[in-house]
Parts: C-alpha cells; sequence; structure tokens
C-alpha cells in the first residue's frame, strides 16, 4: 500500500498552505479503517493539496498514489477519492489559456501547466475506472461514470461501457450516474453527440423505470438544448407525479458516521438532512439540470415549478422553491402565483419547507406582495424571534464564516448520495442551505414588500434584547406608518457605546431613524457623531449627517456640528455635512464652495462623485456650478461621467451635453442602468431619442444585473426598480410626444 510513498521529498513540495511535508499523513489517513480519520484526511486533501480546485506539484505527486488507492478493494470510502481525482484531472482549460499559447513567464502558465499534467496523469491511470463501474461497492459505482466521462482518453469506450452497465445495474442512483456521464460525453464530444441524443430519446420514452425515463430526457434536453419539445411540460410533471406514486418510501439512512470538525463532514450532514424523509431526493438534481436546458425558456420554467408547488409531496415543493430562486434571479417574468404558492408554504408542518418559503421570500422585495396575507398570517399570534448571526445589539459583534465556497462544493461530492448524479448533472450541488431564518425571516419579507402590518410587529422586536439588522434596513419602503418606530429606535441608539464596535451597531439604527424621519432623535444622533472613535470614525459620521439630512429643518440644533464638517478631510463626511446644513437650512453661502473643492483635477473618482450627487440634490439652485461639474463628463471612470452628467443635468438641465454621456453609459455598464434610467425619467420628453434604448430594456428577459453563480441580496430589487424607472420616463416621453 503507498509503495515509494517514503522516496518523495514531500517537504520540497507545496500546497495551500505551504510545505507539503504533511500530505503522506493525509494519503494515509484515506486508506485507515476510521471514518473519522478518512474524513479528516479527505478534507485536507481539498482545503490544502486541492484547495478551491488548485493543482500544486504535491498534487501531481499525490496521483499514482490516489489511483493505488482507488484500485485497492479493501480500501473503504473508495467513491470519494474518485470524486476527488474528477476534481483534479477535470479542470479544463478555458480557450485563453491554452498551455502552448502561454508565455511560460506568464504568470497563468504554472497553474495552466499543473492543470495539464494532472489531466495527463490520471488519463494514463484511467483504466481502473473501467473495472469500478461493477464494483461491490454502490458508492463506487456512483463515482466511476463521470470519472470515466471526465478523464478516460477513449469515449467512445467509455460510453459503450456505460450503456451497457445500464442495462444491469439495479441501484437507482448509479442508473442515474449512468446517464449522466452519457450525457456528459456527448457534451464533450461532438462525434458522439447525434448518436447519443438519439439513444437518450430512445431511452426517455422506452425505459420502464420513470425516474430513469426523466434522467434521459433531461440529458437529451442538455446536448440538443435547441430540440427540446414543446410538450416538454406535461412530459416531466407526469414523469414526477409517476416517481411520486410508485415510490416505496423514505429512502433508508446510510450508515451513521461521528460527526468530524470539518467542511466536508458539515456538507455531508447538511446533505443527509437534506435528503432525509424523501423518497425521490435526487429529483432536484435532474430538474436543476433541465432547467439549465430550457434556459431562456421562462414560461415552461415556471409552468414546472408551479406543477411542482402543487404536488402532494412536499419535497417536490421544497425542490420548486430552490429553483424557482435561482430563476427569479436572472430572469424577469410573471410570477405573481409561483409568489402565492410559495407563501402558502409558511404554513406546512414540514419545517425545511416553511424554511425554504420564508429564504425565498426574503428577497423578493416588492414582488413579494403576493405572499403578504400568508406571511401575516404566519407572523400571527408570538414574539418575533432572532436568525443565527444577524442580530443587532448589545453583543452584537461581525464575523466570518471559515472554509471556502469553492471548497464546500467540492466537498458537497462527497460522503453521501448525491441527487443521482456523480457530480454530472451540470450545475453541481446548489442546494441553498442556509441557516434557519424562522419569523424573523418572515417578518423581514413582509416588510420589504411594504406592507404596514409589519410595522406593530418590527415595534415588538425592537423591545427584544437582539434585533436582526435587516430588519432595521427594511423599514424604508413602510411609509408614514412607520413613524411610530421613531422612539424605540431612539431608545435603542442612546443604548450604543461609543466603543471601537459603533459602526457596526449604529448605522443600521441610522439609517432606520432616517427612514422613518425620527427628527425626535436629533439629540441621539448628535451623541453619536460627536463620540465616534477613531476606528471607523468617518463611516460613522457620514452614516449620522446622512440621518440628520433626512431630518431636514427639525435638524437646526445640529447645525454647528454641520457646518465644522464642512471642511472635513474625508469627501463623504464633508459632502454629507453639505448635503445635512443644505436640508437643513437651504442657505448655499458655505455649501457650494465645500463641494467644489472635490471637482478638481486629481481628485479621486469617489471624492468627485460625493460631491456631484450632493449637487445633484441642490439642483438648479447650485447652477453656478456647472463648469465645475464639466470636466467630470469626459473622466475615464465610468461613475465620475454618470454622476457628473446627472447633476449637471439637474443643476442646469442641459440636455443637450449630458444625454449622450448618459446613454453611452448606459451600453459600457449595465449596472448604471438605474442611475441613468432615473435622470431619463427626470428629463422627460427632453430624453426621447432615448425611447428605443428604454423600449429595448422593457423587452429583455433578462435581469440587467444577472449573474450566473452569484447574487446578492438585492439584485432582484434594483432590476425591479430599473423596471419602474424605465416604465416611468417611457410614459413622460410618450406625453411629451403629443
Amino acid at each position: 500500500m503507498l509503495t515509494g510513498i517514503e522516496e518523495v521529498d514531500w517537504a520540497s513540495l507545496g500546497h495551500a498552505y505551504g510545505p507539503a511535508d504533511d500530505v503522506p499523513e493525509l494519503l494515509r489517513g484515506l486508506a485507515s479503517a476510521d471514518p473519522a480519520e478518512r474524513e479528516t484526511a479527505l478534507d485536507g486533501m481539498y482545503g490544502a493539496v486541492h484547495h478551491q480546485g488548485d493543482v500544486y506539484d504535491s498534487t501531481l505527486a499525490c496521483i499514482p498514489f490516489l489511483l493505488e488507492l482507488v484500485a485497492d478493494p479493501a480500501v473503504q470510502d473508495r467513491g470519494c477519492i474518485v470524486e476527488l481525482l474528477t476534481s483534479i484531472g477535470g479542470i479544463e482549460l478555458d480557450d485563453d489559456d491554452e498551455l502552448d499559447e502561454l508565455d511560460p513567464d506568464d504568470g497563468e502558465f504554472i497553474p495552466a501547466a499543473n492543470y495539464a499534467m494532472a489531466a495527463a496523469a490520471i488519463a494514463a491511470g484511467s483504466d481502473v475506472f473501467l473495472g469500478l463501474v461493477s464494483d461491490p461497492d454502490p458508492e463506487v459505482r456512483l463515482a466511476a461514470p463521470c470519472a470515466l466521462a471526465s478523464l478516460h482518453p477513449e469515449p467512445a469506450r467509455a460510453l459503450t461501457l456505460l450503456r451497457e452497465r445500464l442495462t444491469v445495474e439495479r441501484d437507482t442512483e448509479v442508473r442515474l450516474a449512468l446517464v449522466a456521464a452519457v450525457g456528459r460525453i456527448a457534451l464533450r464530444h461532438a462525434s458522439l453527440r447525434a448518436e447519443t441524443v438519439d439513444w437518450l430519446g430512445w431511452l426517455a420514452r422506452a425505459a420502464q423505470d420513470p425516474g430513469l425515463r426523466l434522467a434521459a430526457l433531461t440529458q437529451r434536453a442538455r446536448c440538443a438544448p435547441a430540440d427540446i419539445p414543446d410538450d416538454i411540460v406535461p412530459w416531466v410533471t407526469g414523469l414526477l407525479e409517476e416517481i411520486r406514486t410508485s415510490a416505496q418510501g423514505p429512502v433508508a439512512p446510510g450508515t451513521e458516521r461521528a460527526a468530524t470538525p470539518t467542511l466536508i463532514g458539515q456538507v455531508r450532514e447538511l446533505l443527509e438532512e437534506h435528503a432525509a424523509g424523501r423518497p425521490a431526493p435526487w429529483t432536484e438534481e435532474l430538474l436543476r439540470t433541465l432547467h439549465a436546458a430550457l434556459d431562456d425558456r421562462v414560461d415552461d420554467r415556471i409552468a414546472l415549478i408551479l406543477a411542482q408547488l402543487r404536488s402532494p409531496d412536499w419535497g417536490q415543493r421544497s425542490d420548486a422553491i430552490w429553483l424557482c430562486g435561482g430563476l427569479i434571479r436572472i430572469w424577469r417574468g410573471r410570477y405573481e402565483e409561483v409568489v402565492r404558492l410559495v407563501g402558502a408554504q409558511l404554513h406546512d408542518p414540514e419545517p425545511r419547507l416553511r424554511e425554504a418559503a420564508t429564504s425565498f421570500l426574503e428577497r423578493l422585495f416588492e414582488l413579494g406582495a403576493p405572499a403578504a396575507d400568508a406571511l401575516a398570517a404566519r407572523l400571527a399570534g408570538g414574539p418575533t424571534g432572532v436568525g443565527p448571526g444577524q442580530a443587532l445589539g448589545p453583543a452584537q459583534g461581525t464575523g466570518s464564516g471559515s472554509g471556502s465556497a469553492k471548497q464546500a462544493g467540492q466537498a458537497g461530492q462527497t460522503g453521501s448520495r448525491k441527487a443521482g448524479q456523480g457530480g454530472c448533472g451540470g450545475s453541481g450541488p446548489q442546494h441553498g442551505f442556509v441557516g434557519r431564518s424562522g419569523r424573523d425571516g418572515a417578518l423581514l419579507a413582509l416588510a420589504r414588500a411594504g406592507d404596514t402590518r409589519a410595522v406593530p410587529l418590527l415595534a415588538r422586536a425592537l423591545e427584544e434584547r437582539e434585533v436582526r439588522r435587516e430588519l432595521l434596513y427594511a423599514m424604508d419602503g413602510l411609509g408614514p406608518s412607520a413613524a411610530m418606530l421613531a422612539p424605540l429606535l431612539r431608545r435603542r441608539l442612546a443604548e450604543v457605546e461609543l466603543d471601537e464596535r459603533l459602526y457596526d451597531r449604529a448605522a443600521p439604527l441610522l439609517y432606520a431613524l432616517a427612514a422613518v424621519r425620527g427628527a425626535q432623535a436629533v439629540p441621539e444622533v448628535l451623541r453619536v457623531l460627536r463620540g465616534a472613535p477613531s476606528n471607523r470614525r468617518d463611516w460613522v459620521r457620514e452614516a449620522a449627517l446622512r440621518t440628520l439630512a433626512a431630518f431636514g429643518p427639525a435638524a437646526q440644533k445640529a447645525v454647528p456640528d454641520m457646518r465644522g464638517l464642512l471642511t472635513a478631510e474625508s469627501a463623504t463626511v464633508a459632502t454629507a455635512a453639505a448635503r445635512a446644513l443644505w436640508a437643513a437650512e437651504g442657505d448655499l453661502g458655505e455649501i457650494l464652495p465645500a463641494l467644489e473643492r472635490w471637482l478638481r483635477p486629481g481628485a479621486s473618482g469617489a471624492d468627485w462623485c460625493s460631491a456631484a450627487q450632493a449637487l445633484g440634490e441642490i439642483g438648479p439652485a447650485a447652477a453656478s456650478t456647472a463648469s465645475a461639474l464639466l470636466p467630470g463628463l469626459g473622466a475615464r471612470d465610468l461613475w465620475v461621467r454618470v454622476r457628473s452628467a446627472a447633476a449637471l443635468w439637474r443643476v442646469s438641465g442641459d440636455t443637450a451635453t449630458t444625454l449622450p454621456v448618459l446613454l453611452a453609459a448606459w451600453e459600457e455598464n449595465r449596472h448604471a442602468r438605474v442611475d441613468v434610467a432615473e435622470c431619463l425619467a427626470e428629463m422627460g420628453p427632453a430624453a426621447s431619442e432615448a425611447q428605443l434604448v428604454i423600449l429595448t430594456e422593457l423587452t429583455r428577459r433578462r435581469r440587467h444585473n444577472a449573474r450566473e453563480g452569484a447574487s446578492g441580496s438585492h439584485d432582484i430589487h434594483l432590476d425591479e426598480k430599473l423596471l419602474t424607472v424605465c416604465r416611468a420616463a417611457l410614459a413622460r416621453m410618450e406625453r411629451g410626444a403629443f
């Protein structure tokens, strides 16, 4: 076992954390008889030797030993090692990273060379995977198909073996992994695609097992997305119903393992919890792959989700919610019925379903309105809870998670049965696990939807020792009814200690006070403004000044402090002071010079933008600063151009100069579109030449800020805001045309 491991000079090799002299112990740990030791060793391999998918010289040195472990039937958990090898050798270089096109002195050369050498080394030993498709261990058989599809140098041979094995394999999830691997080969090798697509189409019709038919249909859609049948929705929903009615009951849990303090152990436990009590948990990954193939066929995808949300199977409904989370984040559509049905899940006895529904609704903001009644009913009759790690109170601190998301994704392929896909399903393990948000999540969703029924519940939450900070940031959409929250917010701000953690504790409260126009809190805001410690002092001052600006003339008592900060060395503080002073007094005498000093050659982009935005808020009264703003229109920094053009329009009404700059920015950076659209809406008929731009945006199905594999909590809200502003701009332009 591990012959020659001592002959390698491991100390001269490296991994993510330095010299690789600990690697022999990790390799021996993979062969241990102790399950906890094996899991700890595997975690170490992903965490150091294959950190975030990287391949080091120590990773290359491990390959022969990993292949040896895989070939030894006495080694347990070999399926996990097969997955590790698949990950190490399965990284495909982008066209821009082809090794023969890279300069050896280029910083990307060594990583690219390591990936190429890893793929070659594993491919050279990949015949070992041929025998694993019939291994007695089902976990090995589950991992082997993807390894063959990804790594074997003879794809036609692998394809034939996988199809033959399907005729004798009896394990459901392994059969699904075989079909997924067939699809992967077809995607990677165009010469085999047409034949494979035909075979998958035949299997989707002829297989006796509805799960196998669904897997074949999914892979066929993945391999030939342009040829997905028009009746895909009734076909899939019929298969799901057949799977549900033919299921024998929840999948029996595997051998229980002792918990290990590792990322892989945590992911394994989450996967096991996710699958617990479900007869066919593997349908989630099949449907995720199908949704990816359907891509912009949004109406079909919504119809599939609606069918799942009406299923008697709570697991199908939970899957639909997670799938819809990805859909609504990327694509615009008619989601009212989806949201209403998700709201109905808040009353289901299954806690995982309630959690999924709450987490989904939290991110919808105004789109969550169809679920408002369900949210209000869910919140009726008890005090609000507190979400883990997201509270604001006397003991509140800041922290960060450990481990990497990429490592978690790799680790998610280990330690449990994986949705029947063996890692080849197309989109990876994305189950969307989150902390249990409970009642505070429902309250957040209700407040973000702008429903005033949230106000008394927020008042109750403010009486608690700790308050989830997102609730404070959600108060700006509740209108005048939220004014009743001001005394409670004022009291909490008065209790905040003026220490090094002042910003983290005070900023959400200051934001909320500004949102509810709680001007009676001027003394408490001044206390924070004057008592800001050195740590993040400018941040604290800016937050306090923004709150005072929202109070307007009611903040007269703070005028001396505002005036004193006009000359602050920080542009954000000085411009925030100018805004607050203008709101309180309306006297431009000292304000305009204080702002113009940041509109000078050599000023940073951020400083220029701060001053330009402040001048834009002042509007025509600041017309004398138009010439100072003009140089910003030609800046290299896009945001300087956008802020300068918007400010110039607002102070001078000069459309001829500013409109071309704004439209160019619209095309250059999609994230500038909300700001540009707001300005176009203000211009009205004067911006009529932008009508086509606005109409084009309104007809797009894809959200302007959509990002594959990443999202922010406000992404949907910002895109919906863009659509609202675009409609307003278009209406004003059209009125001006008649």
